[in-house]
């Protein structure tokens, strides 16, 4: 056992000083401490600007632990979990598959091979370096690949993001990913940061990296191999066909992401339950990452002690959302397309956070009471609006962009100033307000106007829109039962974000161990 001494506070300049602080605090000497380390730490920019750290503290004498835990509000117990699983005792008679190798794919797949499973992963992209060729190919050129790209291919969407490791999820797992992500060659740092990135550049690396792990302990993975249809009899899975070969399967993990839009209609025509879900849209701002730092650290801004600014803003209003969502410091607005005749934007930094620009999603909340209750409705409705932003950016797989005053001021000028749009393959001016339904985007630009309360200058005049954010979440939702399969086909394991399950790479990567840890305490071991 431990304990976690939290809300110890220090000076920008002297940020070592939070273990001797939290001994200190709890009238502990040296003396009695085995171990002591920070746990996490984060900046806090509210009232002035600090650090508030936690503390780890093991104790020679464990039993004052519970008497410290009992006796100070921000002391708790803290016992490193490790994960266990009760073996089932089914007969494996046929594979255990896995369709996508994102987050929550990969973790499953790496976290069955870890106890001497041995399934066989299908991704529907291309491995990291062809998926890079492509995605890079498409920023230059505009010519989109629509098998492998931002959203398909090894890593899933996450690998080109700001790869944060963020999550709302209170979950002991999540410290077990950050570990498998260390192991895989991720800084040690993302292991005591409240908010910590790993950043698109190491996180490639670090993908290839678990790949190789899982074949090593017996798994397999295939790429450019989509599913082309389940089949399922009596309630029960039975196979599943990729690349036309039809495959005997046992459990299928349906870990196929957000953007899997042409799978959800195959299961759908496959007899599995799927129910719209709410997701939302909007565009990606940009700021200069200069102006940020400013509005957030005042006069400690460019502080070397101090990380480039980061937000979280949110307003809600007559049950509706509007709320910053991934925001990327120092990085990059990007193509995010996977269908020819769309445009879809999603934000990208590199581990430095060193770009000139900020750029965050600015959303809306929709539901199925704004696009239908039809299983695909909501897919239906971002395909809509991913084709009127390409045809906003005159069909040329430009983005379309807007200066944020006239957007929120109802003209039309783009007369760029100090901020210069980031997104590849570039941008096209042109009237956001034509691109969503009147409602969403007068409740955007709502928001917009909320929010420069919070951060002065969010809606400053050469702060530039950039449209459409569409991929934030997934559109459906596959129900499943306590044992972890689909409520309509015994076999079927949903999973992750693509079946609702899972919000980023962090819980997504848990949804994955724990649906790995069902199939376990089912079935034998190979």
């Amino acid at each position: 056992m431990a304990i976690i001494v939290s809300q110890i506070k220090t000076d920008i300049t002297n940020a070592e000083n939070a273990i001797s602080k939290a001994l200190s605090a709890l009238g502990l000497y040296k003396s009695d401490v085995k171990t002591a380390k920070l746990h996490k730490t984060s900046v806090d920019a509210r009232h002035g600007v600090c650090f508030v750290n936690s503390v780890y503290i093991e104790l020679l004498k464990p039993e004052k632990e519970q008497r410290l835990a009992e006796k100070f509000p921000n002391v708790r117990v803290f016992t490193n979990e490790k994960l266990t699983v009760n073996f089932g005792d089914e007969e494996q008679n046929s594979k255990i598959c896995i369709a996508g190798f994102g987050p929550a794919g990969m973790f499953c797949a790496l976290t069955l091979c870890e106890f001497g499973y041995k399934p066989i992963v299908f991704e529907r992209g291309a491995a990291m370096s062809e998926r890079i060729s492509a995605v890079e190919n498409y920023w230059q050129s505009g010519v989109l690949d629509e098998k492998t790209n931002v959203q398909f291919g090894e890593g899933g969407a996450g690998t080109f993001s700001d790869g944060k490791l963020t999550t709302r999820i209170n979950d002991p797992l999540c410290a077990r990913v950050l570990e498998k992500f260390v192991e895989f060659g991720a800084p040690e740092e993302i292991l005591t940061k409240a908010k910590p990135h790993i950043g698109t550049d190491n996180l490639r690396n670090i993908v290839v990296n678990l790949r190789q792990k899982i074949i090593e302990l017996g798994g397999e993975v295939r790429f450019l191999s989509p599913i082309d249809d389940v089949e399922i009899n009596c309630g029960k899975l039975r196979s599943v066909s990729v690349n036309g070969e039809k495959i005997p399967c046992g459990a299928l993990v349906l870990a196929v992401g957000h953007s899997a839009h042409d799978t959800f209609e195959i299961l759908l025509k496959s007899g599995v339950d799927l129910q719209p879900k709410a997701f939302s849209v909007g565009a990606r701002i940009e700021h200069l990452q200069a102006d940020i730092d400013a509005a957030l650290y005042g006069k400690f801004a460019g502080h070397p002690a101090l990380p480039p600014a980061e937000y979280a803003l949110s307003y809600r209003e007559n049950g509706r959302g509007v709320y910053t969502f991934c925001m990327c410091p120092g990085g990059f607005v990007v193509g995010s397309a996977s269908s020819a005749g769309t445009i879809v934007t999603n934000g990208m930094s590199n581990f430095s956070r060193s770009g000139k620009n900020a750029n965050s999603a600015v959303l809306v909340s929709v539901s199925p009471d704004d696009f239908g209750n039809s299983p695909l409705s909501g897919v239906d409705f971002i395909k809509n609006l991913e084709q009127k932003a390409f045809t906003l950016g005159k069909c040329s797989n430009r983005a379309p962009a807007m200066l944020t005053r006239e957007f929120l001021g109802g003209g039309s000028a783009f007369s760029l100033g100090k901020v210069t749009p980031t997104y590849l393959p570039g941008v096209e001016a042109a009237n956001l307000r034509e691109l969503f339904p009147e409602h969403i985007a007068d409740f955007l630009a709502d928001g917009i106007r909320v929010f420069e309360k919070k951060i002065r200058g969010f809606s400053d005049n050469d702060s530039v829109l950039t449209a459409i954010e569409s991929r934030t979440s997934s559109p459906v939702r596959i129900p499943r039962g306590e044992n972890g399969c689909a409520v309509c086909a015994d076999g079927i394991y949903p999973c992750g974000e693509g079946a609702g399950y899972a919000g980023g790479i962090m819980s997504a990567a848990v949804d994955g161990i724990r649906t790995a840890v069902k199939i376990m305490e089912r079935f034998k071991r190979n």
